[in-house]
């Protein structure tokens, strides 16, 4: 039988009973990243043969793992964090197993998409998860026109050098919504930071986030494309994370759909204010 089974997103004692037995009991492990499967298994004190399967090989590895079961052997498969199949490897292994009428199984265990939909304090049911917010401008176009027809709270992994972009193209594309920005999940340091996306661009414009992000989004159909973030509002929020004044508009402008002028010369009116 092959058993996908999920692995701590941070916290080595989210470990669960059940995977720690398949662990023990399993002929191989096939893993995602062979050393960090290795961290977990020193961890728990275990010894097994260890064989990477990642995106680009796992087909190939598919058909491997096939044969192996046919000969009734019991292979366990881990991704790097969290559960198979969801934004990692294990797709492609199911699908194998289903065309040669294979047992599989998915031991459940920690879900940086589930508890970020539950601790991000936004309406948890439905939601809709993405994986990664595309790097591309051409493929978050049509991803922010999808979004834009959405009522539910959205979910994306996010790497913390690219928060502050990802949540700026999200406040131009879709207005200015509610949002939480969770980072470190389970870990030490776990941290959740709600506010709308300007309050996000704000905050993480000078200095990005530390350790592994998750960021969700409510968005809202009801809101008119046209609607943006007021421009004083933004722009308070801007000058006061440490920006400077032609940096603080140009920002706005693009967030608010006003022109350069006419923020910047609010930004100074702003900036004198504050001095």
């Amino acid at each position: 039988m092959l058993l996908l089974c999920a692995t701590p997103i941070g916290n080595l004692g989210d470990l669960t009973p059940r995977v720690r037995e398949a662990l023990t009991n399993c002929d191989a492990v096939y893993c995602e990243d062979t050393r960090r499967t290795l961290t977990l298994l020193n961890h728990i004190g275990i010894k097994k043969p260890l064989v990477s399967c990642y995106r680009e090989n796992e087909r190939q590895r598919a058909q491997e793992v096939v044969a192996r079961l046919q000969a009734g052997e019991t292979i366990v498969y881990v991704s790097d964090a969290g559960m198979p199949g969801v934004s990692d490897p294990g797709e492609a292994l199911i699908a194998a197993c289903i065309e040669h009428n294979l047992p599989y199984s998915v031991l459940p265990g920690a879900s940086a998409v589930l508890m970020a939909a539950v601790m991000s304090g936004l309406p948890a049911m439905p939601f809709t998860f993405f994986g990664f917010f595309p790097r591309e401008k051409k493929a978050q176009k049509p991803l922010i026109e999808q979004l834009k027809r959405l009522d539910h709270t959205v979910i994306f992994y996010e790497s913390p050098n690219r928060v502050h972009a990802t949540v700026t193209a999200l406040l131009d594309g879709l207005g200015d919504l509610d949002a939480a920005l969770l980072r470190e999940l389970t870990k030490l340091h776990e941290e959740v930071v709600r506010g709308s996306l300007s309050e996000l661009a704000a905050r993480y414009a000078e200095t990005a986030p530390r350790g592994e992000c998750v960021l969700c989004i409510h968005c809202r159909a009801t809101v008119q494309e046209n609607d943006a973030p007021d421009l004083e509002t933004l722009l308070r929020s801007l000058l006061s994370s440490g920006l400077s004044v032609r940096d603080a508009a140009a920002e706005a402008a693009t967030a608010c759909g006003v022109p350069k002028k006419e923020a910047y010369a609010k930004a100074l009116e702003i900036q004198s204010s504050l001095t």
